[in-house]
């Protein structure tokens, strides 16, 4: 490693003159840049191009001396990957260490130590809950026939990402420093907690849009009287309404988690689907079996061209 590497790795600026200039007008240029944060993404340094393209124009007013700027830029080109939609509140954390001329290994630790927890927390709060909110309602508009439903979803996601995206650069800004002491005491606790908010919701939308029933009945004769018992209703509901969107939900998770990919889920469940809508037909075709509601079988028996069904 050469002599001027190592003064990069932990060295001081040469001007330590500190004026602020850092306006809000540079806080919001930066945090529109922060969208491209991943266009350049790579297995080397991950997001550390488009981290360095976000704030450069900061970078140029706060170091006026040129190498200054080289040790600053170079450094900035380091390893660097955390949540993208969470990023700009460590990148107003930093502008304001850079702006205060704080030594480059003392930025590069508390960029290093916020990237973790800025993943974990963005991970939590927004593909965990607030994915799935938005995705849950703008769902529900979808199956009452309504074409808002896409429309809620993006405009709703939106919002609140670009709303925590601006505010965050500037309150990372302002806070500065002391901010990464309340955000290591927090992390954990708000990552819980949004972690159980994002359960309650998919275990919510499980039972309201996964939609598995079973038509499979039974059918006893005591004298005059015939007696119908329906898994689904005498047996399943009993036991817990809802239960089998539940079990196929688990079982899909199961298989993800055993390495399946989510296409091979998607055709099994189709195939699944046809296969449990088939079945009743073929028994009836071939030996007159009649394991589900006759009117639900009629009407199978329609839609496949069965003449029992007509």
């Amino acid at each position: 490693m050469s002599e001027h590497q190592k003064e990069i790795v932990s060295g001081a600026y040469e001007d330590l003159s500190a004026p602020k200039v850092i306006t809000p007008k540079d806080l919001r240029r930066m945090a529109w840049r922060s969208l491209f944060l991943q266009a350049s993404f790579n297995y080397e340094r991950m997001q550390a191009n488009g981290w360095l393209y976000s704030i450069l124009p900061s970078l140029r007013k706060i170091h006026k001396n040129e190498n200054d700027l080289k040790k600053s830029m170079a450094m900035h080109l380091e390893f660097f990957n955390t949540h993208p939609l969470l990023v700009t509140f460590i990148s107003g954390l930093v502008l304001a260490m850079e702006e205060a001329k704080e030594r480059i290994d003392t930025i590069r630790a508390i960029k290093v130590s916020t990237m973790g927890p800025g993943g974990g927390i963005g991970d939590a709060v927004f593909w965990l809950t607030l994915l799935s909110i938005c995705g849950g309602i703008g769902a529900s508009f979808s199956l009452q026939g309504s074409w808002l439903g896409p429309i809620f979803f993006f405009v709703l996601f939106n919002v609140v990402h670009f709303s925590l995206r601006f505010g965050l650069a500037s309150y990372g800004y302002k806070m500065g420093v002391s901010a990464i002491k309340n955000l290591k005491d927090q992390t954990k606790k708000l990552a819980h907690a949004a972690s159980i908010v994002g359960l309650m919701v998919i275990g919510a939308m499980t039972a309201s849009y996964v939609r598995l029933e079973s038509g499979l009945q039974l059918v006893r004769k005591a004298g005059d009287a015939t007696f119908v018992y329906t898994l689904q209703g005498d047996l399943v509901d009993k036991i817990m309404p809802a239960l089998l969107p539940l079990l196929w939900t688990l079982f899909i998770l199961w298989r993800i988690k055993k390495g399946s990919s989510p296409l091979k889920l998607v055709i099994m469940t189709v195939v699944f689907g046809l296969v449990c809508t088939l079945l009743p037909v073929l028994l009836k075709t071939m030996f007159g079996w009649e394991i589900i509601d006759p009117a639900v079988l009629m009407e199978r028996g329609n839609l496949f061209g069965q003449p029992w069904g007509n």
